[in-house]
C-alpha cells in the first residue's frame, strides 16, 4: 500500500511499555511525542489499546509495573529500525517492540 509520499507501507503492531507512574496528562504528551516520532518516520497510528497496568516478569530500568499499549501502525519496513532507536529516545519509554502485523 502507497502512501500520500509513495512510500510502501505495511501493517504492523508496536507493543509499548511506559513508566507506570503517569498521569493522565502525561499520557496524553507520550502519545503525541510518540506519534510525532512516527509521522516523522512517514508512517500513521491506526489505532492505539491500552492494555493497563501489569506487573513485568523482570524489572526494566527498576520497575517492576508498566503500563501497556499495544498499537496499530503503517510504515515503511526500511524506517522500523530507525523508529525504534527514536523512540527509545523518549524518557518516559521502557521498552519497544514492533512486530508484522
Amino acid at each position: 500500500m502507497l502512501n500520500q509520499g509513495g512510500y510502501n507501507l505495511k501493517n504492523y503492531e508496536g507493543l509499548f511499555l511506559v513508566k507506570p507512574e503517569l498521569e493522565k496528562e502525561q499520557l496524553t504528551t507520550l502519545y503525541q511525542q510518540i506519534e510525532e516520532v512516527i509521522k516523522k518516520h512517514n508512517g500513521q497510528i491506526e489505532s492505539v489499546e491500552d492494555q493497563g497496568k501489569k506487573r513485568l516478569s523482570y524489572e526494566i530500568k527498576k520497575y517492576k509495573e508498566a503500563i501497556f499499549y499495544i498499537a496499530k501502525i503503517q510504515i515503511s519496513p526500511d524506517k522500523v529500525s530507525p523508529l525504534i532507536g527514536d523512540l527509545k529516545l523518549i524518557d518516559s519509554v521502557l521498552r519497544v517492540m514492533i512486530t508484522l502485523g
